[in-house]
């Protein structure tokens, strides 16, 4: 495996009313991934996803497909890859929406 990696990222589409939250929590728990998913107001949803760099690699080419139903336009990271926001602690969490 390779060193720790964390990306925080914000995923544009159809990517609301598709249970992408669900799903995101769910692959990131299957692959040991830490961080978070939301959804924001403005349709979008974030997420901060980190752990092994392979794995974030894989976790991040899955959100390209998302669960039936989404459409993945873009995927934007929004912070230093190194070191993005409330990556720390233990597990995978789906937070309210901001």
């Amino acid at each position: 495996m390779s060193s720790s990696r964390s990306v925080h990222v914000i995923i544009h589409g159809r990517v609301q009313g598709v249970g992408f939250r669900a799903w995101a929590h769910h692959q990131a728990q299957l692959h040991g991934l830490q961080g978070w998913v939301r959804n924001r107001r403005d349709g979008r949803v974030e997420a901060v996803f980190a752990g092994p760099g392979e794995l974030v690699e894989v976790m991040l080419r899955a959100c390209w497909q998302g669960p039936r139903g989404a459409s993945v336009e873009c995927i934007e990271a929004v912070s230093d890859p190194d070191n993005p926001e409330g990556a720390e602690g233990e597990g995978f969490q789906v937070l309210p929406t901001v």
